[in-house]
């Protein structure tokens, strides 16, 4: 048996399809000592059973690029190993049986043209011309994808490792690691039963067993092994060029296997695997098949395609696959451990995934970030419920049952709630609030009119929704009088010593060296100058700051904070959520009604805009920030958790002649639109810079000092970019704008909108979108253009903006 080399430069751990391509990846890029460890038989983990379907498309243009690039891959690995994969590209085909679920497959297609796929609609018929074996009875339309297929997976997979060891990998089967030496928080070497090897890079692709595995070195990972079924049948004549069909509405997919079908589906009612653990050397293990569950599927599948009842079955297949809470697979860095890498929890397309997955994670050991933002994916997007076993379960529970379902705009999962809430919480849900849960944390989204009769409950549509005229009203507060937001689930991290300020000013891009007192809205920066961060900085004192960020950003702020600190500098960062409520309250009678519980000047000479004062309200003493991300008056009050409720009550008191409501999160969002202010994770990201996103005043190029991105930044300011971030409003009054809708400038097609919705206050869709063209964009290039988007098939013409919709001081803030 070959003997394990001393050391390595990375060592990937699981020898299935992800843990393959990473290899395979790392090899590619001159990473040749990188060493595969499998602690059975490649494959034999949970890759062996999957079903091979190859889809591309994703509400992420990043994630359908990264599966764009698995079918590249595909396409040429056979050549390349001369191992035969099993890759076909057949196309795929996906049915829509009811009028909301077409108008969801028709914004699909939107999204595919989007990303640079081109999806076909097509007629019932002609979706029976290219899969002749269904009815079409209930069938409303179908959708097509011409570069879709499917693949083997054992066969995919080790075409991979071959490609691996060919570039100077080395590949070990029937290898277990036993322990990863860490010593001060780096890697240090991995322990085998066959020796000990050196490296300070560790992959853990290991599939349902990384989250025990990972936790053994105090990294979470949220996944569960969920039992997954599926149908092979004899050969009844199939033709070999059958694409494969996803049938939703069925909650059914197929695609052709040896002149048979492969049948297989997701069922409302799924069942978690190995609940206590998975069993000691399970290998090449299938699981009982489970009759009754799968009955439901069959019948559904039997109403599609009337052939299965005489078509003799072969093998009805239960093997368990890795779900995650959200239904993204999960890759990246592990937060507060250096150069441990997951790639895991691939939710039954770990084949479609695996090339791209693998390529990425493969870049992102070796340069140290990933090629683009993959934040969808991200390990740093989870938190504090995604420690707990049981929230986990059931939250993923639900994901696998909706694997089918409707997306909704705007949907809410169900499952393991409450989970946190505010001190708030009882009383705003007596107020009726129609709570929606972000990181675990329980928020108003909109408030119910309970007097009147409303019921605080979404339903969905991709039309204008049932909330659409209680969120009008609370604009409208926001607007005309007042409103108080329970913003308690910020992140909130106190970053404290003697050398914050030179740590802050090398991480933010804005000016944070300014005097206590002062709060900074600032951006935060990679290397290549794309936004990694957007929050504010408020400087308590001379040695600390205090900052606050969005809730399902917790995670990775804290991390990529804590790991850009420069070394030396006596600079400590703290997570404070817990600590603080926050009532954020807004709009033009705002001051009036905290002047009337404040003890303290309020006014804007006492009390001007980026600024915190600790004051005293009620009787409590509150941090006060003045601040705003709706284009409004107003202040951001933090104060401890024991006094939010006193402290709620007395405004709600002081304000009752003066207008106040409650207001939620969907009507923050209209009012953010209406303002132009960016949302990180929709406008903004590590893939645009602020310079792209019109917030290059929001940047510090004018000042000696250094900090990270900046040579990216003046590159830019003094090159020009090919992207700018432009604001859409629809000529058409009834226009419902999502995100992702096409934009055609001058009838090409130039782009996508990152985020839309409805401006209550300018009456119309808002969307917001970049503009691109690889000689540059400016701003008389922008405006020069005439414009349309592609809203699920129809182009509605619209008009650009640079300035936001809404400004009625002409200036950036009210004073």
């Amino acid at each position: 048996m070959k003997e394990l080399p001393a050391s390595a430069r990375a060592v990937v751990i699981g020898g299935g399809i992800i843990g393959c391509s990473t290899a395979y990846h790392l090899a590619k890029l001159g990473w040749t000592d990188t060493v595969l460890l499998e602690r059975k038989k490649l494959t034999s983990g949970t890759t062996f059973h999957a079903a091979g379907l190859v889809g591309q498309l994703r509400t992420s243009a990043n994630i359908t690029q990264l599966l764009g690039y698995s079918v590249q891959l595909y396409k040429r690995l056979e050549a390349e190993t001369g191992l035969g994969t099993g890759w076909k590209m057949n196309g795929g085909l996906r049915l829509a049986c009811n009028e909301e679920r077409w108008t969801e497959v028709k914004r699909q297609a939107t999204t595919a043209r989007s990303f640079g796929l081109e999806m076909e609609l097509l007629t019932p018929k002609e979706a029976q011309d290219l899969w002749p074996l269904m009815t079409i009875d209930d069938v409303v339309g179908a959708a097509f994808l011409p570069t879709d297929g499917q693949a083997n997976p054992s066969d995919i997979t080790l075409a991979l490792a071959r490609g691996a060891t060919m570039a100077g990998a080395s590949i070990f089967e029937d290898t277990e690691v036993g322990d990863i030496e860490i010593d001060n928080g780096r890697i240090r070497a991995v322990v085998t039963a066959r020796g000990r090897i050196e490296c300070e890079r560790v992959v853990v692709c290991a599939g349902q067993w990384t989250r025990e595995f990972a936790a053994r070195f105090g990294v979470d990972v949220p996944l569960v092994p969920m039992e997954h079924q599926y149908l092979i049948t004899e050969p009844f004549g199939v033709p070999s060029d059958l694409p494969t069909l996803r049938d939703p509405d069925r909650l059914t997919y197929y695609k052709e296997e040896v002149g048979g079908l492969v049948m297989g589906g997701y069922e409302p009612n799924p069942a978690p695997w190995a609940v206590n653990g998975i069993p000691e050397g399970f290998h090449y293990g299938l699981l009982n098949p489970d009759l009754e569950r799968f009955e439901q599927i069959m019948e559904l599948a039997l109403g599609r395609v009337p052939a299965l009842e005489t078509a003799g079955v072969k093998q009805l297949l239960n093997g368990p696959e890795s779900f995650t809470p959200d239904g993204n697979f999960i890759l990246g860095e592990a937060p507060g451990l250096r150069n441990f890498f997951i790639g895991a929890g691939f939710n039954a397309f770990g084949i479609a995934s695996g090339g791209g997955a693998g390529m990425a994670l493969a870049e992102w050991v070796a340069n140290g970030e990933p090629p683009f933002d993959l934040w969808p994916v991200d390990i740093r997007r989870f938190g504090r419920p995604h420690f707990d076993a049981d929230w986990i379960r059931r939250r993923t529970i639900e994901a696998y049952g909706k694997h089918y379902t409707m997306a909704w705009p705007s949907e809410e999962h169900a499952s393991a709630r409450p989970f946190r809430t505010s001190p708030l919480y009882a009383r705003l849900k007596a107020q009726g609030a129609c709570f929606g849960e972000k990181l675990g944390w329980e928020r108003p989204n909109w408030f119910a009119d309970l007097a009147a009769g409303e019921t605080p409950q979404d339903v969905y549509t991709y039309g204008r929704p049932n909330w659409f005229s209680a969120v009008a009203r609370e604009h409208r507060a926001v607007r005309e009088a007042a409103a108080i937001f329970d913003q308690t689930s910020f992140a909130k991290f106190s970053l404290k010593g003697r050398d914050a300020e030179r740590a802050l000013s090398w991480i933010a891009a804005n000016n944070v060296a300014r005097r206590p007192g002062s709060v900074i809205y600032t951006q935060m920066l990679n290397d290549r100058g794309g936004i990694e961060c957007d929050l504010t900085a408020a400087r308590i004192a001379e040695d600390e700051y205090y900052i606050v960020t969005g809730t399902g950003f917790a995670t990775h702020d804290f991390d990529w904070i804590a790991r850009n600190i420069p070394a030396g500098l006596d600079a400590t960062l703290k997570d404070v959520t817990d600590k603080w409520s926050v009532l954020v309250l807004m709009g033009p009678n705002s001051r009036s009604i905290l002047q009337r519980l404040a003890e303290d000047d309020v006014s804007n000479k006492g009390f001007p805009f980026g600024t915190v004062r600790t004051i005293v309200v009620a009787g409590r003493t509150v941090r006060a920030m003045r601040i705003t991300y709706v284009g409004e008056l107003g202040w951001e009050l933090h104060l401890c958790v024991d006094d939010a409720a006193a402290v709620y009550d007395a405004l709600m008191e002081a304000g009752r002649d003066e207008g106040l409501a409650n207001a939620g999160y969907r009507a923050l969002e209209t009012c953010r639109l209406e303002k132009g202010y960016r949302a990180w994770g929709s406008d903004i990201g590590p893939d645009h810079t602020p310079v792209e996103a019109g917030l290059a005043w929001a940047v510090k190029t004018g000042q000696a000092t250094d900090f990270l991105g900046r040579a990216a930044i003046e590159r830019q300011l003094a090159e020009g970019v090919r992207k700018r971030l432009v604001c859409f409003a629809p000529d058409e009054p009834g226009t419902v704008l999502l995100g992702r809708e096409t934009i055609y400038r001058n009838s090409d097609k130039a782009g996508w909108l990152t985020s839309g919705g409805f401006g209550h206050t300018v009456g119309r869709a808002i969307g917001f979108g970049y503009v691109r063209h690889r000689d540059g964009v400016d701003s008389d290039y922008v405006l020069s253009g005439t414009y349309e988007l592609d809203v699920a098939g129809r182009r509605v013409p619209c008009t650009p903006h640079l300035a936001p919709l809404y400004d009625p001081t002409g200036s950036r803030v009210r004073s």
